[in-house]
């Protein structure tokens, strides 16, 4: 892979990111472009989880769609490259163009449609800070790096502050915002008649998740998040993370137990007074890293960025 919009990223630094390909597209957003990627390989698989409802699952975020006789909505859109596999997986279910699409939050891997849907007539919807943020150039001080603005066409064309409700397909489709989680443009879409909630990438399964500190995000807000979700749920209520495969009430929990265990070691050894390097090498969740350090955010990136997250 060619440098191109990576070229400000330190030599060593450029040669890990590019042994993790998938690290690029969340650290970057949309920033990678997509000819320097190969799609080609990649397949969406759809996941049916009731009547008018399925699960989507490609390369990046996981989306959902909601379809039937009044408008097919579509929750994330991946990559740019993969729209026309993700149109052809939403042929298979309605004959019916999308006319909605929901971002949980401004990452590329999560947004990288956008600009397809829109200008194929969708409707792009999204928090506030998710338009804020893809209008402007974004920093990232882990990776170093810098991405461009959105083209305007990629850009949420309807905005919400703290909620709004969409009633489309006899579902009730519940869409509330949870601030300074993943980032600060957090969206939780919670169908309720099927009783399934997309939690985007508030909820990473059985992996450590990304906490875009430059991009508004603490790991105190996720696991507020989090209990906010497991508060109002049930046993019955089936979760889709944003990255991994559909889940439950008892896998969000565990998940937060691993995440407030982060929290109470690391803030205890920065209370300690530990460096990040310190605390890096004294591996406080040495346990669950076999288990959870096997995603693109690895162990000590982890515990980076939730030592970030506390303003060290």
């Amino acid at each position: 892979m060619e440098r191109g919009c990576l070229a400000r990223i330190p030599e060593e630094r450029f040669k890990i990111l590019m042994r993790n390909p998938l690290l690029v597209f969340v650290a970057l957003g949309a920033a990678v472009p997509a000819s320097a990627q190969n799609f080609d390989s990649v397949q969406i698989r759809t996941v049916p989880l009731s009547r008018g409802l399925a699960m989507l699952m490609g390369a990046g975020g996981n989306m959902a769609v909601s379809y039937g006789n009044d408008a097919t909505f579509l929750v994330d859109d991946q990559y740019a490259p993969l729209t026309p596999k993700i149109v052809a997986a939403i042929a298979t279910l309605t004959p019916n163009a999308t006319r909605y699409v929901l971002n949980t939050h401004f990452h590329g891997d999560h947004s990288g449609g956008n600009e397809n849907f829109g200008k194929a007539g969708a409707v792009i919807v999204a928090h506030e800070n998710v338009r804020r943020r893809m209008s402007t150039e974004q920093l990232n001080k882990i990776f170093n790096r810098t991405a461009p603005p959105s083209p305007p066409a990629a850009l949420p064309v309807v905005t919400f502050t703290d909620q709004v409700t969409f009633h489309q397909n006899g579902e009730e489709i519940s869409v509330f915002h949870v601030n300074a989680a993943h980032t600060d443009g957090d969206a939780i879409v919670w169908f309720r008649g099927a009783n399934v909630i997309h939690m985007g990438d508030t909820f990473f399964r059985e992996r450590y998740p990304f906490i875009d500190v430059d991009g508004g995000g603490s790991l105190e807000g996720l696991i507020t998040a989090i209990d906010r979700v497991l508060g109002a749920i049930d046993g019955n209520t089936r979760i889709i993370p944003g990255h991994g495969e559909l889940s439950t009430k008892t896998d969000l929990a565990e998940y937060r137990n691993v995440m407030a265990t982060a929290r109470d070691r690391v803030k205890k050894l920065i209370a300690e007074g530990k460096t990040l390097d310190q605390a890096v090498a004294a591996k406080p969740l040495a346990e669950y890293d076999a288990k959870w350090g096997g995603g693109f955010i690895k162990p000590d990136l982890f515990l980076k960025l939730v030592y970030a997250s506390y303003g060290k």
